[in-house]
């Protein structure tokens, strides 16, 4: 298939190669310098783009691609307080799009088994979540996208916590949502690629999951397959339509 890419740093880059490897042709590559490719005949001839950029461009990338007519598999963070909106322009204008925060495939099982956990605490109300994130210093955005994700999962199997917050910046803790509260901590070192550890604490033990992720190549995989998935698609769609978990 012809994709094409939205923001060519190390995700992009990395995209790229695994798009040629498992035969696709990239027929259009945009990063800062040359927005205006998006009114180009090579952009519109993409079956679909691939955008992996920053919060602070991601939407109005995402609105350029599908006034294209392309349909668009995006995997930045950060931004997602806009997705109702980019769900009504899929709804009014017949447009296709998928996010994820997170398409490591290793990610999505982890979020899985974080579902499964969350519901079988429901009885047992002496355990209390909390959620560690670790990232790269190059992340911009906290908590991060996937850590949201797992958080939300939690919010919603186990009835007894309300939400989450992250601590306060002198590291106090959050306090009381409605309910008991997830709190999310963050880390920015290194290169992590991301590992995220969610604990269950009860006054006898705790119980841990977590996943640390060895590169950036789970990333990339996923959401080539996530395009190639897409393909002759129409409509607002999600990463458990993909790996069906």
């Amino acid at each position: 298939m012809k994709l094409a890419l939205i923001g060519y740093g190390k995700m992009g880059h990395m995209i790229e190669r695994i798009a040629r490897e498992r035969g696709h042709e990239i027929v259009s590559i945009i990063d800062m310098e040359n927005r205006a490719d998006f009114d180009s005949d090579a952009f519109r001839s993409a079956d679909c783009a691939i955008e992996f950029s920053i919060p602070a461009s991601a939407l109005g990338n995402i609105r350029k691609a599908m006034a294209q007519g392309v349909p668009v598999v995006c995997g930045t963070t950060g931004w997602t307080a806009a997705l109702p909106e980019v769900k009504q322009l899929c709804e009014e204008g017949n447009g296709t799009f998928l996010f994820a925060s997170n398409f490591s495939v290793g990610v999505n099982i982890f979020m899985a088994v974080n579902r499964y956990l969350a519901k079988i605490m429901n009885g047992f109300p002496q355990y209390h979540p909390s959620m560690v994130e670790t990232h790269h210093i190059h992340k911009l955005d906290h908590p991060s996208g996937t850590a949201i994700t797992l958080a939300e999962e939690i919010v919603t199997d186990t009835e007894r916590i309300g939400g989450w917050k992250e601590p306060d910046a002198d590291g106090k803790s959050a306090g009381n949502l409605s309910g008991d509260v997830l709190e999310i901590s963050h880390i920015r070192e290194g290169e992590v690629p991301g590992i995220h550890t969610i604990e269950w604490d009860s006054p006898v033990d705790t119980i841990t999951i977590s996943h640390s992720a060895k590169s950036r190549e789970g990333f990339a995989l996923g959401a080539v397959m996530a395009a190639e998935w897409l393909a002759g698609k129409k409509g607002f769609h999600t990463i458990g339509e993909v790996f069906k978990f």
